[in-house]
């Protein structure tokens, strides 16, 4: 990889600077890596003694230690936990019709592409007559986590409740932090409405995922826990992972593009801002064949962020975890964006369809310039909550399976259990498990 121009690229290495830019692989690979573990550390290990404390206090003593968690850190008595079915209507019939078409809109959309995951039923007949199978069957009950903050998501009420419809889930319930006067974001709520979630509470942290895994006297026991949240809501879900199924461990957001000459300068820019609104943590990166772009892209993203309403909140992420890399040739753009696994991957290039082809680590492509990040947020259709730092390595995008179980059926008839009886037995007698092989004998006067 080449430089452009020394006394730049120095440059941008500036305090002054908004943007780092490197031009070298070894020191690309640094800047990925340094990005991806941007958690880690003595600030988790630290978090993790707190999430611990809270959820062993919660498992004690239920709704009592929920009220005195979310009275210390959002500042109000949850009296009650529960928001009331008609505050969940009351939501959608203030919410402007503009904005309820728009959530409809996106249910629809989300809904139809969901459909189309719900796995088969697997019924064979084997070689001796025996049937085996794999059956599909919903969890009992879910819970989901929208988290409250610097921003209110309904997309992700409609991301996390929906596959859990179509997978059969019984019932799902929502926890999600209110405001310091007690009141959950409206079209958080609007949203909960539209999809049938009449179970709302106003709890969120560590102490909410808590009192979903164990139960409490007004929050029921779930089967499965989704939803993003910061640091100490993701080691909660980590803890209580095993005595509950959870989707994933969401780490902050990010998005890599990868562009080309072809690629709009406005476009970059204001698709790596819209990942770096989300969260000071949040990362944008670019990965670009284009000197030109590289050159031109900061002082691009100082222009949109003029009178911008997240103004502290781009800068410190994008100053902090934003990168610009240049390579040769996009051969060495694929090399990278898949040695990173991107939560959400652009690609801004001549011929977007035949370089997506070649990625193999991506929780989601977003191909071509009329495909943006937030198209995929919102209403695309496939999820939004995905794997995040390197972990689209080996995990996926939440699911409609994220909600459900197979088991396994295996019926043997006399005939197929003569057929294998023999090879039963000298597997059993190779581990040394004595009355594995006897099960077998015993059935089989021949052998007894």
């Amino acid at each position: 990889m080449e430089i452009i121009n020394k006394d730049w690229v120095e440059k941008t290495f500036s305090e002054e600077c908004i943007i780092k830019i490197v031009s070298d692989a070894d020191n690309a690979k640094l800047q990925l890596k340094r990005i991806t573990n941007r958690t880690s550390g003595a600030v988790q290990e630290k978090a993790i003694k707190v999430v611990k404390d809270i959820l062993e206090n919660v498992k004690e003593r239920g709704d009592e230690a929920l009220k005195q968690y979310t009275q210390r850190f959002d500042g109000f008595v949850p009296e009650p936990l529960q928001v009331s079915t008609d505050s969940i209507l009351n939501a959608w019939e203030k919410t402007p019709k503009s904005l309820q078409d728009a959530l409809l809109v996106a249910k629809k959309r989300i809904e139809n592409f969901h459909s189309l995951q719900v796995p088969k039923n697997i019924s064979y007949i084997g070689p001796h007559g025996e049937s085996l199978g794999r059956r599909w069957s919903s969890v009992e009950r879910a819970g989901i986590y929208i988290p409250g903050g610097r921003a209110a998501y309904p997309s992700t009420v409609l991301m996390n409740a929906i596959p859990a419809n179509v997978a059969g889930v019984n019932q799902t319930i929502m926890v999600s932090p209110a405001n310091s006067f007690g009141e959950i974001n409206t079209t958080v709520l609007a949203a909960a409405h539209i999809v049938g979630i009449n179970k709302v509470f106003r709890i969120g942290g560590a102490q909410a995922i808590g009192a979903l895994a164990n139960g409490t006297q007004s929050i029921p026991k779930v089967d499965v826990i989704t939803g993003p949240g910061n640091i100490y809501v993701t080691l909660a879900k980590k803890h209580v992972y095993g005595k509950v199924g959870i989707d994933s461990l969401a780490g902050p957001s990010e998005v890599l593009i990868i562009a080309d000459n072809s690629a709009k300068l406005e476009h970059v820019a204001s698709d790596m801002l819209a990942q770096a609104e989300h969260d000071p943590l949040a990362s944008a990166i670019l990965i670009t064949t284009d000197k030109k772009l590289a050159e031109k892209l900061p002082h691009e993203i100082e222009r949109q962020l003029v009178n911008h309403p997240r103004l502290d909140i781009c800068k410190k992420s994008i100053k902090d975890w934003g990168l610009i890399i240049i390579c040769d040739n996009l051969d060495a753009c694929t090399e990278l964006s898949d040695s990173f696994a991107p939560e959400h991957l652009e690609l801004l290039v001549e011929n977007p369809k035949k370089l997506s082809e070649s990625i193999k680590n991506a929780g989601a492509i977003f191909i071509g310039s009329w495909s943006p990040e937030a198209i995929g947020d919102y209403l695309g259709g496939p999820n939004h909550t995905l794997p995040t730092s390197g972990t689209a390595r080996f995990s996926s995008a939440l699911g409609v399976e994220t909600f459900m179980k197979n088991t396994s059926l295996i019926d043997f008839s006399k005939e197929a259990f003569n057929e294998t009886k023999n090879s039963v037995i000298e597997l059993a007698q190779s581990e040394g498990l004595h009355s594995h092989a006897e099960s077998i004998k015993i059935r089989d006067s021949k052998l007894s």
